[in-house]
């Protein structure tokens, strides 16, 4: 499985680039695939050809409307696990609480 974070953005539209941004963030939803939308991109997880694909099918998403599309991207390869998504996340959450734990016990 791949996680593959990108940011796929159109050059020279001004200020804001939401519009466009929430447009392929609809084609990520309509993959099926799971994915988080956070402020600086979007982390999609799947096997590696669905998340090149749906990268692609993005850039040429915007390109269809702009000119000039940046993209930014960077996979994580995994072949023995799933569920990263979250998995990556709660594993860091609960390193932290036990942290914390251990920080409130020390005299």
């Amino acid at each position: 499985m791949v996680l593959l974070e990108m940011s796929v953005t159109p050059l020279g539209v001004g200020q804001s680039v939401s519009e466009p941004v929430a447009k392929c963030v609809g084609l990520i939803a309509q993959s099926g695939l799971p994915y988080e939308l956070h402020a600086m991109g979007t982390i999609v997880e799947g096997e590696l050809s669905e998340v090149l694909a749906l990268l692609q099918a993005c850039i040429e998403l915007m390109a269809a409307d702009h000119p000039r599309v940046s993209c930014v991207a960077k996979l994580d390869y995994r072949r023995d696990a799933r569920g990263r998504l979250r998995g990556k996340v709660e594993s860091v959450e609960r390193r932290l609480q036990q942290a914390d734990r251990s920080a409130e016990a020390t005299p």
